[in-house]
């Protein structure tokens, strides 16, 4: 069986990274997450978290949202070569798990469109 990973060439790894997406992005916003994007010239999409202590306070709860961005990010063929951020929302640490992979999807669909006119 073939074990299925989040490579390294899949995440942003480095501050300036993170701040290229920070300095011009599109953005898709809900009580769960808020997603910045914005287009890459690789050929594969990246993505980078901020799960902050001030909107999630337990570790477990971090890490929690975590799993579940990087693995619907890694399951989700619609992404457009671009970078994301995903930052907590207000009640993220709260949801069900079936609403936070609905809210990822509505995110990475939206920002699908709104990369392609960048």
């Amino acid at each position: 069986m073939q074990r299925a990973r989040f490579s390294k060439h899949a995440k942003l790894l480095n501050a300036a990274d993170f701040d290229r997406v920070f300095e011009k992005s599109v953005r898709s916003s809900d009580p769960y997450f808020t997603v910045l994007a914005r287009p890459n010239d690789l050929e594969h999409p990246r993505l980078g978290m901020a799960i902050s202590k001030r909107r999630v306070k337990f570790s477990v709860g971090r890490n929690r949202l975590k799993r579940l961005v990087r693995e619907n990010f890694r399951l989700s063929q619609q992404n457009y070569n671009a970078d994301y951020v995903v930052m907590a929302g207000n009640k993220g640490a709260i949801a069900s798990n079936q609403e936070l992979k609905e809210s990822l999807g509505r995110h990475w669909g939206l920002l699908k469109k709104k990369c392609a006119d960048f």
